[in-house]
């Protein structure tokens, strides 16, 4: 796929100035923030904003989020290429491609039916399809079959962490979820070792609501 020389330009710049001068220090997470092409995860007419500081608008009141925010949720499951991972909230599916680059294998899960579609397009259009499966469902309830998994990645605020997501967590495992009410929350990163639980606070964060049967209703 041949990309406009101007996109290449502004995607380095987003990796210099909203991801490595803020700290985001992984160098496989800043190597795929580089390469995947995060105007292939947007509304054709909004590819011009792909590499702003900012989410973007993807239909269904569902966005994309800041680049910033994917690389972070990306680097405290400090993932190392091995790993299962469950994403809850496929959205376009830019996420679930950075996740594929940095684990074994991705099982991203969309609520709304228009988007799991789309990602799936997307996903298969940029050559980011063969580690990711994109499965229609309540996200808040995880899914099963694969588990357990090594990572779990919540892209929707929640008022609390979905009992079901922890269960299918491994041991030793991460989750990062924001928590908190429907307009602002904190990213936590949760870890599971010898069956305790510990959890600590990357970021102030505004997602989405989560929702679905462990979620917002």
């Amino acid at each position: 796929m041949k990309l406009a020389p101007d996109l290449i330009a502004e995607r380095r710049e987003m990796v210099e100035t909203q991801l490595r001068r803020r700290g985001i220090q992984d160098p496989r997470v800043l190597r795929a923030m580089g390469e995947i092409p995060r105007e292939e995860f947007v509304p054709p007419d909004l590819q011009h904003l792909a590499y702003r500081d900012e989410p973007i608008q993807i239909g269904h009141r569902q966005t994309i989020s800041q680049p910033y925010m994917t690389a972070l949720m990306a680097e405290v499951l400090e993932l190392r290429g091995t790993e299962t991972v469950l994403e809850v909230g496929t959205g376009s599916g830019y996420a679930a491609a950075v996740l594929g680059a940095l684990a074994a294998q991705v099982v991203s899960i969309e609520l709304i039916p228009a988007l799991a579609k789309f990602a799936r397009r997307n996903l298969t259009r940029t050559g980011r399809d063969h580690k990711v499966l994109v499965v229609c469902g309540d996200g808040s309830l995880g899914d099963p079959q694969l588990a357990p998994y090594d990572a779990i990645s919540v892209a929707a605020g929640a008022p609390d962490v979905p009992h079901a997501l922890l269960e299918q967590l491994n041991d030793p495992g991460r989750l990062v979820i924001p928590l908190g009410d429907r307009l602002d929350q904190e990213l936590r990163v949760v870890s599971k070792k010898g069956g305790r639980i510990a959890t600590r606070v990357a970021t102030l964060c505004r997602f989405v609501p989560l929702r679905g049967g462990e979620g917002w209703r």
